[in-house]
């Protein structure tokens, strides 16, 4: 399927983005569909010492090692116990995989990028620097993360303690 779908509007066409939207907590959340690899249900993680508490480890995936963040942690969220609904969402960010721990995934969307607003500064506890955008579909409040910001800095931190570690 391609990014570049595209549905009419009133001035003309206007490009879709597809999302596949998760929740956290009662808050539901978009990425882009074009860096999500996988979604997994929990596996077992290696915890890495001395990691930032967001940070809940590693998972051996097809023999690849992939940090796994804790995305409620991550976004200064309440943390809960995980259930048989939680998934480990795969991201590739700029060639380096990230998992990312939801509570659920819900489905695939797509919207018009015209729906796509900036984010407000504080959208109820969740920090706006995580935020790219907010979509409003049918009712629904859609917020856009910044996956770019959150894999580099979880990259950035494990990166660290394998300095550290040598």
């Amino acid at each position: 399927m391609s990014d570049k779908m595209q549905t009419k509007s009133q001035g003309g066409l206007d490009e879709l983005v597809q999302l596949v939207s998760f929740k956290l907590g009662k808050e539901e959340f978009g990425i882009d569909i074009l860096q999500v690899q996988e979604i997994n249900r929990m596996v077992e993680i290696t915890q890495i010492p001395d990691a930032p508490s967001y940070v809940e480890g590693i998972i051996n995936l097809r023999d690849k090692v992939i940090p796994v963040i804790d995305l409620r942690k991550k976004l200064g969220l309440e943390a809960t116990e995980h259930c048989k609904e939680t998934r480990i969402v795969v991201m590739d960010v700029n060639g380096r995989m990230t998992g990312m721990i939801v509570d659920s995934v819900s489905e695939v969307l797509r919207a018009p990028k015209s729906t796509i607003e900036p984010p407000p500064q504080m959208v109820n506890s969740v920090n706006a620097d995580y935020l790219s955008g907010v979509v409003k579909l049918e009712g629904r409040l859609l917020i856009l993360l910044d996956i770019s910001k959150i894999a580099g800095e979880v990259h950035s931190a494990v990166d660290e303690l394998a300095e550290v570690a040598a």
